[in-house]
């Protein structure tokens, strides 16, 4: 025997998916409590300007307040980083890999379409990476649009702000300076600059990220490194109370 819902509760479903729909860009998505929180890097990273309206972008002040949250909740005991980005703000994006780097709690991150430019360092920036089959990263050297002065002053400049981002990459993955640097500066690859696209298994080759593999693989993994740190604590509790 089927119940149908009264006419007056299908119209209230339907007026909030429409809502929805009109408001998000989405339908209603399923609640889940869950100790893992999820955030997504989508689009272009915006940093201290304001992109085009039509561009599709992740806002900065947007995803530090996110992560601030996140390492003060108790409730909740991993990241999982959702990547598909073609790069933007140097600083912005340096400032959340930073952030992410120097959580408390176990992440862990997946390229999805894309992790360009300043989306390398994001990648790498969790305790450990997965990135899809079909997934691309291109690694350059930074560039900057604009007015740009003709000086030995702003090389200097843009070699300071390269080598942070070399560093920050070598230093949370197992790619060598020296392979980074090769990669970033291949004029063999692309055709009107430098630079070199990885796809999928490639970065994971070069030490750039640990495995392939999709959200699934991620997740699990999350849920290996949060039980791995539960043991750590209760470990280390029991030899605070030996020492005694």
């Amino acid at each position: 025997m089927t119940i149908e819902k009264p006419q007056e509760d299908v119209e209230q479903t339907n007026n909030e998916k429409i809502n929805s729909i009109e408001k998000l860009g989405q339908v209603n998505i399923p609640t889940y409590k869950s100790n893992i929180h999820s955030v997504t890097i989508i689009g272009q990273i915006e940093g201290h300007m304001v992109s085009p309206p039509q561009n599709k972008t992740t806002k900065y002040e947007h995803i530090i307040p996110q992560l601030l949250a996140l390492e003060e909740d108790p409730s909740i005991e991993g990241l999982l980083l959702l990547l598909n980005t073609m790069g933007g703000d140097v600083e912005a994006g340096l400032a959340i890999s930073e952030l992410i780097s120097s959580l408390s709690k176990p992440s862990v991150s997946i390229v999805l379409g894309g992790g360009h430019s300043i989306g390398v360092p994001l990648s790498v920036s969790t305790d450990y990476s997965f990135i899809v089959p079909t997934a691309t990263m291109t690694i350059h050297p930074i560039r900057m649009t604009g007015l740009v002065i003709g000086i030995p002053q702003t090389f200097a400049y843009f070699n300071k702000m390269q080598e942070r981002i070399v560093s920050f990459v070598t230093k949370n993955s197992s790619i060598s300076e020296e392979r980074f640097r090769s990669l970033m500066l291949n004029t063999e690859e692309l055709a009107n600059d430098t630079g070199t696209i990885l796809i999928g298994k490639e970065a994971v080759e070069n030490g750039l990220i640990n495995e392939v593999g999709g959200i699934s693989q991620a997740i699990n993994k999350l849920n290996q490194l949060i039980e791995e740190k539960k043991q750590r604590e209760k470990t280390q509790g029991k030899n605070t109370l030996t020492d005694k």
